[in-house]
């Protein structure tokens, strides 16, 4: 298959600082992929410069049959044929929704631009809306405005930043729902930031998790979820709890007790770290502070709670959800190397707060990682 977006070690700098670093990714007609991390990782600056809006320093930017946007032939953003639906929708407010939607494509006759014009609102369910300004719509119709407008000169891509942020949280899953369909009834190759992991189980067909201005993993949502490739996008993600450990030949001991591994246990290490240390330490003080960051990554179904053994956490917290009463504990004994800060699980008995509790991690894949200090 054609790559309809294809980007390669793309990298930005702006006032000397480096914000993107070694981006590549590719996607074909009709994708649609989840940008997240935490704020500052640099998710908008990689729309605005797909977009053309910020300078790229390094790397190459191929969209479509456009020519290759390096550092040397840097097109212009009405040459990119990319269509971007910014986070306030940016709509015209003396501008009714018929000439916000035909706002860019003026350079048509009138019979294909009212065509144009006239099909898209059929599409999006805006025909009774044509003469009302921004300002007379609700947030969702205001949104579908947008992306009327964005599709209006048929853009091989669309960027939407936070697109469903300034939406009604009851309406949001649903107008996710009927955006998606029509993305890919349209075929159209999407990338949109967000903030909440949820929104890409929805909406995506691929997850792109940031961090420093680097891509750290992509694939689909599900298999990243099942399969993170370090701590920072477990952590971000909010996949479980962390519970430090240390290993020694067939033993794991943590603060809730020690875990045998034998042939048949599975167990997953991801040593790595995106803040590697240049300098000339010892193997064995860099093995020993290796060791002093590595944790289990632990979901809330892999912990049990056990009624007759000694207890070894304590409740600080008691939720409610659909899974029951949820809680969170922190260790009691207080070792520096194995201390327990919030670990969460589910149960459908009723804790007390400040309760003791002896609980223990089931058996089954382990995944491990070594955390960067903090």
């Amino acid at each position: 298959m054609t790559h309809i977006i294809e980007i390669h070690q793309l990298q930005v700098k702006l006032q000397q600082k480096t914000i993107l670093s070694d981006i590549s990714f590719a996607l074909e007609a009709g994708d649609i992929l989840g940008l997240v991390g935490p704020s500052g990782c640099g998710k908008t600056t990689l729309l605005n410069t797909l977009a053309g809006f910020i300078e790229q320093e390094d790397g190459s930017i191929s969209i479509g049959d456009s020519a290759l946007i390096t550092k040397q032939n840097l097109l212009p953003p009405e040459q990119r044929n990319i269509g971007m639906i910014f986070q306030d929708y940016a709509l015209f407010p003396h501008l009714t929704v018929e000439k916000n939607v035909g706002f860019g494509i003026d350079k048509l006759d009138k019979a294909s631009r009212s065509a144009r014009i006239n099909e898209l609102l059929s599409l999006l369910e805006l025909k009774d809306l044509g003469q009302r300004y921004p300002h007379q719509l609700s947030g969702g119709q205001q949104q579908r405005v947008a992306i009327a407008r964005a599709l209006a000169p048929q853009p091989q891509v669309l960027l939407l930043d936070e697109p469903f942020s300034n939406i009604d949280a009851r309406l949001r899953n649903e107008l996710m729902i009927e955006i998606r369909q029509l993305l890919k009834s349209l075929n159209m190759t999407a990338i949109f930031v967000t903030h909440n992991k949820d929104e890409v189980f929805t909406f995506a067909d691929k997850i792109a998790v940031m961090y420093e201005g680097q891509l750290l993993q992509i694939g689909s949502p599900i298999y990243v979820s099942q399969h993170p490739n370090s701590w920072q996008v477990a952590d971000f993600l909010q996949l479980g709890s962390w519970l430090p450990f240390k290993k020694t030949e067939n033993l794991i001991e943590t603060a809730l007790g020690i875990i045998e591994l034998d042939s048949t246990t599975q167990l997953s290490n991801h040593i790595q770290s995106t803040n590697e240390s240049s300098d000339s330490r010892s193997d064995e003080s860099t093995l020993a502070e290796s060791k002093n960051k590595q944790v289990m990554l632990i979901k809330p179904k892999d912990v049990d709670v056990v009624f007759d053994n000694k207890p070894n956490v304590v409740v600080n917290h008691i939720g409610i959800t659909e899974q029951g009463y949820h809680y969170i504990v922190n260790s009691i004994e207080n070792s520096e190397e194995l201390n327990i800060n919030r670990l969460s699980f589910h149960h459908e008995q009723v804790f007390e707060l400040g309760q003791k509790l002896s609980i223990c991690i089931k058996s089954h894949h382990y995944l491990t990682f070594q955390r960067d200090a903090v």
